[in-house]
């Protein structure tokens, strides 16, 4: 005999705790399923974990810049990895205790532990227990894709996951993809101490941005002493005495990487390959996406999918927008959409890049008249006196619309300062309305303003 609720959620990540709060509260009986660590990647081994990392490794970045600032430090820069470790581990603990807790003690919420599957459009089955609703949320998220490289599988590799669980610092970090988590990583580790290598195989890092973003971003990392193998065209892995020889095939440099460690960081993939989706006849794309339409319902009536299983967005801030969707337009008489959402992501290196909207490359491609702003850091005030003046701040403009279609801002507290950009752009109002603010001085926020004062045409 099924047991019998309003709604099944499946998965405790992002975005499905919050809806199990907004559905309890309007007096639903709700069921989430959670197979392994409450919170999803964010909380487990994605923006928690790693943030508390990078502020672990600017820490010791700023310590050995003190004299910069006429501080003097005289005894060496030690990093004890263990206590570093122990701070994310106990960040991680705190996140997911306070999630599956939430949970646990909501009224009308009742939580399975267990690997849920399809048994048809509104059964699910976790262990010996059948469940059935008339609504059900997929809400499993991704996990690390491991290419199919040569040699791949005759060598000892980390991804994100395996990172976390470090407590020493590599003698040589390869990492494998130059995207944001293989760099976020690749940073952090060379301020703790370790050689490090990206390898890329495209032409240029973060092949998203622009080529001149993505080279800024190159000489960020290289002045920290890490190299850089871009147009890494066929790269293979064998075992070697000191670890792992990393063939990339670059067009310069040697051809052979050797490293003592290994992380891959080429994409992520959804975790929907064993959930029997298709007993309920739940469409998904070639790469196993979950396909959705604009409110994130799947072809099969009152069946959705949430978060980054749905294949569009790759982040925890499109996980909980997806749950505000569905939440408003089944909770609250909303008409809301995934296509009026303004992409906005940050690489949180340091300095870190704020993006929203457009690149410059995708602007000029829709033959639109442009306006283009911009700055360099170091005619930043701010930047200046903090030392940090790698970097630039951008923004675009349709000329005729006077809509902002995009922007970049590299530097310091870039991941801050672009949502003066992005709330006007989320508000639909034209770029005027933010060309005569008043912004408080100092911040990187104030040029703002400035930089659609100086706009030119392209």
């Amino acid at each position: 005999m099924a047991r019998n609720f309003d709604a099944i959620i499946i998965g405790a990540g992002q975005a499905g705790p919050p809806l199990a709060g907004r559905l309890t509260a309007a007096g639903q009986t709700v069921a989430i399923v959670e197979r392994h660590l409450f919170g999803g990647t964010c909380v487990n081994t994605g923006c928690k974990p790693t943030k508390t990392l990078v502020a672990s490794a600017y820490a010791a970045h700023l310590a050995r810049r003190g004299t910069d600032y006429g501080v003097m430090i005289d005894a060496p820069v030690r990093i004890d990895m263990a206590r570093v470790r122990a701070r994310a581990d106990k960040v991680i603990m705190d996140s997911r205790n306070g999630v599956e807790s939430w949970l646990r003690h909501m009224k009308n919420c009742t939580v399975f532990d267990g690997h849920a599957r399809f048994e048809a459009t509104d059964l699910v089955r976790v262990g010996d227990e059948l469940l059935t609703a008339p609504k059900i949320f997929v809400n499993v998220g991704g996990r690390p894709v491991v290419p199919d490289f040569p040699g791949v599988n005759d060598v000892p590799y980390l991804t994100n996951n395996g990172m976390l669980k470090l407590d020493r610092v590599p003698k040589h970090l390869v990492v494998v993809g130059g995207s944001y988590i293989g760099l976020e990583f690749a940073q952090m580790y060379r301020r703790f101490g370790a050689e490090v290598t990206v390898v890329e195989k495209g032409a240029h890092l973060v092949p998203r941005e622009d080529s001149d973003i993505s080279e800024m971003i190159r000489e960020i990392l290289e002045a920290e002493g890490i190299h850089i193998r871009t147009s890494a065209e066929c790269i293979t892995f064998k075992p070697h005495p000191d670890g792992v020889a990393v063939g990339v095939d670059c067009s310069e440099g040697a051809p052979e990487v050797i490293g003592s460690d290994v992380l891959l960081a080429v994409g992520r993939r959804p975790n929907t390959d064993d959930l029997d989706l298709a007993r309920a006849g739940v469409a998904m794309d070639e790469r196993g996406y979950i396909k959705v339409d604009d409110g994130l319902a799947t072809n099969v009536p009152r069946i959705y999918a949430m978060g980054d299983c749905n294949g569009r967005g790759a982040f925890t801030h499109t996980a909980y927008n997806d749950f505000e969707i569905i939440a408003a337009n089944l909770l609250d008489g909303g008409r809301r959409k995934v296509s009026d959402r303004i992409p906005g992501y940050a690489l949180f290196i340091d300095p870190p890049l704020g993006r929203v909207g457009m690149t410059v490359t995708q602007a000029k491609a829709t033959g639109r008249k442009l306006l283009i702003g911009e700055r360099p850091m170091k005619h930043v005030g701010r930047a200046v006196e903090k030392g940090e003046t790698f970097g630039k701040m951008q923004v675009i403009v349709d000329a005729e619309t006077k809509k902002i279609l995009g922007a970049a801002i590299l530097g310091t507290s870039g991941d801050e300062a672009i949502h003066g950009i992005l709330d006007i752009m989320n508000a639909g109002a034209d770029y005027t309305e933010l060309q005569w603010a008043v912004p408080v001085h100092p911040t990187v926020s104030e040029l703002i303003p400035t930089l659609l004062n100086e706009m030119k045409s392209a």
